[in-house]
């Protein structure tokens, strides 16, 4: 009898305890409202502030008969109609905005009102107001526009940083000119580096979210679940579904200033293009540790190229501060001034040497590039360059060697080498004709990783090329 008092009693304290835990964890964990309105009063205390961006650009077209003009076979034709050498054509684009301050200062994308003559800005509660451009940042793809009014509805910018991967996010916008859509999801990455199809530019630390974002919605606010802004919406990748990105908002808030104050923003700028290295590049120009920024090309009449940086080097300190990658380079050039002498320390030719540059102001046409290299195996045919393939492919020298094939599925395919890439240098070695390429591929024993200089479209790359075992 004893013994089933005390089973009885253990049974009741453990199912005691498990109802303690069971709520206080239970009473940890966010739990929204009953009703399932959380996100519809977010959405009806911010919507006020975001606005309906609308813009208006003319393109010139250039009459195809302008070369007749003037030819005596065809004046008299010409002279009897009224023939414009040159028109303007009307083009409309669209997209959104929020407003941050109360005195009219508006936040969107910079793709969204570039070019643009006439902007205009729509409420919510259907007012209409001529926008002004008041500053541009094409780095960033962040603009901000002035509206002439006052005591306007505001939205909170919250903290990036702070936000979590899994978090609830919520959406804004005027998707292809549906006016204040609202989509939901969550924060699905920070971080991410974004290539635009349009521009060719690589965009940094961008959150991603699977909520809709579409044509349209670029410049609007992505939310937490406080109705607070953390980032701004940009639509740059137009087929993607499920995958939209955002610019993080504490990104915008260190620029807002500027843009204001000046117009633009302010960036020291080397001229280089530069890419990460890896283990087996390292090991090729005889580093240690795979560390640094490995210069990949030298823009002409640019900083760098003033101080004779050289293709090759590898950028390991600037002002005695380490630089281990590309990314902590190009945060550190930026963060100087324009104008200030700084100190680089290169390692060229197996030795460290200092190079001393005097940085200029950074400008769109001359932006910084990173390339992520991809370790290879071999997998590809190339060909002396000769008339036809520099025709073929659209290159301008008429020595060296092309890329002519590269075998389908191969790791040469995956990482995207393409018919049409040049081979420059072969683990540091010229090579200017096929014999150059095949006498230095007897020198490559079956699994070395060697180093390709490629060039493509005008642009320099480092490649490094692991071949292939013999089977």
């Amino acid at each position: 009898m004893f013994k089933k008092k005390k089973v009885f009693l253990c049974i009741v304290t453990g199912f005691f305890l498990a109802t303690l835990l069971t709520g206080s964890a239970l009473s940890a964990v966010p739990v929204i409202p009953e009703g399932n309105t959380v996100f519809a009063d977010i959405v009806d205390r911010v919507s006020p502030a975001v606005v309906y961006v609308d813009t208006l650009s003319y393109t010139t077209y250039r009459n195809p008969f302008v070369p007749f003009f003037d030819d005596p076979f065809f004046r008299d034709f010409f002279d009897s109609l009224p023939q414009p050498k040159e028109r303007k054509v009307p083009q409309k684009g669209l997209g959104s905005g929020f407003i941050f301050r109360p005195d009219g200062y508006i936040i969107t994308n910079e793709h969204v009102i570039h070019g643009a003559e006439q902007i205009k800005v729509t409420l919510q509660d259907g007012r209409q107001f001529n926008g002004k451009l008041i500053g541009s940042d094409p780095l960033t793809d962040i603009a901000v526009v002035k509206v002439d009014a006052t005591d306007l509805p505001t939205l909170t910018l919250g903290d990036s940083d702070s936000a979590r991967v899994g978090e609830w996010v919520i959406t804004i916008g005027n998707p292809y000119g549906l006016s204040h859509t609202v989509t939901v999801g969550v924060l699905s990455a920070k971080g991410r580096p974004i290539y635009s199809g349009d521009s060719g530019r690589e965009y940094e630390n961008f959150l991603q979210t699977d909520a809709a974002i579409n044509p349209g919605n670029s410049g609007g606010p992505l939310l937490n679940i406080k109705g607070e802004v953390i980032g701004i919406n940009t639509a740059i990748l137009p087929y993607a579904q499920g995958v939209g990105f955002a610019i993080p908002i504490n990104l915008a808030k260190t620029l807002l200033d500027q843009l204001i104050q000046t117009g633009k923003v302010v960036r020291s700028w080397l001229g280089v293009f530069i890419q990460d290295l890896t283990p087996e590049m390292a090991q090729q120009f005889g580093l240690k540790e795979a560390k640094g920024a490995l210069v990949a090309d030298v823009m002409p009449n640019s900083p760098a190229s003033d101080a004779e940086v050289m293709r090759g080097d590898v950028i390991l300190k600037v002002e005695n501060q380490e630089i281990t990658d590309t990314k902590s380079l190009q945060s550190t050039i930026r963060a100087l001034k324009p104008g200030v002498k700084i100190t680089l320390s290169v390692w060229r030719n197996g030795k460290m040497i200092d190079v001393k540059v005097t940085l200029d102001e950074l400008r769109p046409e001359g932006l910084e590039s990173t390339t992520v290299p991809v370790d290879l195996k071999l997998g590809l045919e190339v060909q002396e360059i000769n008339p036809e393939l520099a025709e073929r492919f659209g290159l301008r020298q008429t020595t060296g060697v092309v890329i002519t094939q590269v075998n389908s599925g191969s790791p040469a395919d995956q990482a995207l080498l393409h018919p049409g890439d040049v081979i420059l240098q072969l683990n540091r070695r010229d090579i200017r004709t096929l014999n150059n390429w095949y006498d230095l591929l007897q020198t490559v024993k079956p699994g070395d990783t060697i180093l390709l200089l490629i060039r493509r479209r005008e642009r320099t790359y480092f490649v490094p090329v692991k071949t292939e075992e013999q089977q």
